[in-house]
């Protein structure tokens, strides 16, 4: 295989905001499948490149996975014989780096392409995240797409609360009270997100908190939606101030809850900012 094809492979996988870890033999000792400085890329589902083959690739894309499934950040040196417990009869010494790539992604669906959504997302487009922008309204998205943004076109809008990922971010600004309300049920209903905002006033909140409630949702349900959303001292009603103002917010939870597990303890909630930015603002 081409050199290129593990370089290909991490832009790839860059670009989609999936995970991976690259594994790299970085000493050699006696006869060994490969020489030092071959590299794979593990994700989740593929294998990119090869390190030699054989059970020593195998044995590897299995701590690869694990480090994938337990959402490691740190590197990680292992040390393999080459021997028959291994299925090699060369009979050398290998060490392998491993190094995950690609921090978790925080993913953000925002209803509404209006002129507070088009002064936002770009915002959001500009971290390191997902971001699925939803609208049944084709005529109201901009020409350009900001990069990294997947643009939605879906006359049924509330479906789309259901295809975003346990611990996401959730930001509704419609044209439609109805269906800010329809939303907020959905997003709540669900109850494994990380935030949810809405847009709109403290007499907006009253209304919803009480059609809510008729519904049946418990107060401390209600309370997790952020309504008025933004930070307070983050004055102005133009568009672009409004949404610097809820991108502030946005920015805050998730360095607030960095790290931070999900419910059911398995499986860190996706968050944003790299171990090693957070250590410097600690």
């Amino acid at each position: 295989m081409s050199n290129t094809v593990w370089i290909n492979a991490l832009a790839e996988l860059q670009q989609q905001g999936e995970p991976c870890v690259l594994v790299t033999i970085i000493e050699e000792r006696g006869s060994t499948p490969r020489n030092a400085g071959s590299k794979m890329v593990v994700s989740r589902e593929r294998l990119y490149d090869t390190i030699g083959g054989g059970h020593l690739e195998y044995k590897a894309q299995k701590i690869a996975r694990e480090m994938l499934e337990n959402r490691v950040r740190e590197t990680r040196l292992e040390r393999f014989s080459l021997g028959a417990s291994l299925g090699q009869c060369c009979g050398g010494a290998t060490v392998l780096l491993f190094e995950p790539m690609g921090q978790p992604q925080a993913h953000i669906a925002v209803f509404g392409a209006g002129h507070v959504g088009r002064a936002l997302v770009p915002l959001l487009a500009s971290l390191p995240c997902k971001v699925r922008w939803i609208d049944s309204r084709e005529s109201e998205f901009p020409a350009q797409i900001p990069a990294g943004v997947e643009k939605v076109v879906n006359d049924e809008v509330v479906d789309e609360v259901e295809n975003m990922p346990a611990g996401s971010y959730f930001i509704v600004m419609t044209h439609n009270h109805q269906l800010d309300l329809e939303l907020t049920a959905a997003i709540l209903s669900r109850g494994d997100f990380t935030y949810y905002g809405l847009i709109g006033s403290k007499s907006k909140r009253a209304k919803f908190e009480h059609r809510l409630r008729d519904r049946g949702f418990q107060p401390e349900t209600v309370q997790r939606m952020r309504c008025p959303m933004g930070i307070a001292e983050v004055k102005g009603k133009l568009p672009v101030e409004i949404a610097v103002s809820i991108a502030g917010e946005v920015i805050a939870i998730y360095n607030a809850n960095f790290g931070e597990k999900s419910a059911d303890g398995e499986k860190p909630v996706p968050m944003l900012v790299p171990a090693a930015r957070r250590s410097q603002t600690g």
